[in-house]
């Protein structure tokens, strides 16, 4: 089980230390990552901080990053609470307050294009050159000819490419939220569903119907507005637990998504409608059943 541990309350020792934000842990962050014992991160990203309105909509939510995090075998995570405070810390009271004194750092890695510091005046260089500790760059990862970045998988989860995400994740795209009360049409079809509101401040996927894991289980996933029905309500993550029927309201779901199945459209009537959820629901069975983890 990984300790997640607030920079202020950390216990000296002598830590290999992996440092970055880590939204998505994707593939680049997973090579930086390697070998480390402890991870150092942020929390909240410190764009929501310095500069709100260039914030991006986030690939993972706390809860699942930790959880990515403890699967590369990592011991610690180590969270700075990123305030305008800690922004004004010099770059070079970072290496010797955060690093050395707190951490006791005997190896960093980080990525090629961290900046850490006040205003960001930290850079590669002044790690390399202190000789208390060794620092490893790592170098940007490609996957089919492009660099992998957050902003790349941000790109392919809005347009429901779960394939590419999934390849520079090296994990599928997860969402998770607690369940909560619909309008209980799906139970009327036939087809009883957990419901998620979005959170605004992550990434959702566009509108269509996926196969997806939900807590485990093979499912077909709705995300989107239901227009065969005026419900007045905004977009929902509906998630049916195919051969299952459990209550999960008030309760917490991870959706973790593999395809995408088809775009979110009108039928119309019910019949129609429920016709097509049975081949949602196959397909759906289907591409989970052959579904192989990476």
């Amino acid at each position: 089980m990984i300790q997640v541990t607030r920079l202020d309350q950390a216990e000296p020792g002598r830590r290999r230390v992996a440092i970055g934000t880590f939204d998505g842990v994707h593939r680049g962050h997973r090579e930086v990552i390697r070998d480390a014992d402890t991870v150092l991160t942020f929390e909240p990203h410190p764009l929501e901080v310095l500069h709100r309105e260039a914030m991006p909509k986030l690939i993972m939510p706390f809860a699942v990053k930790r959880d990515v995090i403890e699967g590369l075998g990592v011991r610690e995570l180590v969270v700075i609470p990123f305030d305008r405070e800690f922004a004004a810390l010099p770059a070079t009271d970072f290496i010797d307050r955060v690093l050395l004194e707190r951490l006791g750092a005997e190896w960093v890695s980080v990525g090629e294009n961290f900046r850490f510091g006040a205003k960001a005046q930290g850079d590669i260089e002044m790690l390399e050159a202190r000789p208390e500790f060794e620092t490893r760059v790592m170098p940007l990862v490609e996957v089919a000819g492009e660099t992998v970045s957050s902003t790349r998988i941000r790109a392919l989860v809005a347009a429901g490419d779960m394939t590419q995400a999934r390849e520079c994740l090296g994990v599928p795209f997860m969402l998770e939220g607690t369940v909560v009360t619909g309008d209980r049409r799906g139970r009327e079809l036939g087809f009883p569903t957990a419901n998620l509101v979005p959170d605004d401040r992550l990434v959702l996927p566009g509108h269509g119907v996926y196969a997806a894991f939900a807590n485990g289980h093979p499912a077909a996933v709705n995300v989107g507005v239901r227009p065969t029905f005026e419900s007045g309500r905004g977009v929902l993550v509906e998630a049916y637990l195919i051969d299952r029927d459990i209550d999960l309201y008030g309760h917490s779901l991870r959706v973790a998504f593999v395809e995408r199945l088809r775009g979110e459209r009108r039928f119309d009537d019910s019949e129609a409608l429920i016709a097509q959820m049975r081949r949602d629901t196959d397909d759906a069975r289907r591409v989970c059943g052959s579904f192989q983890p990476a």
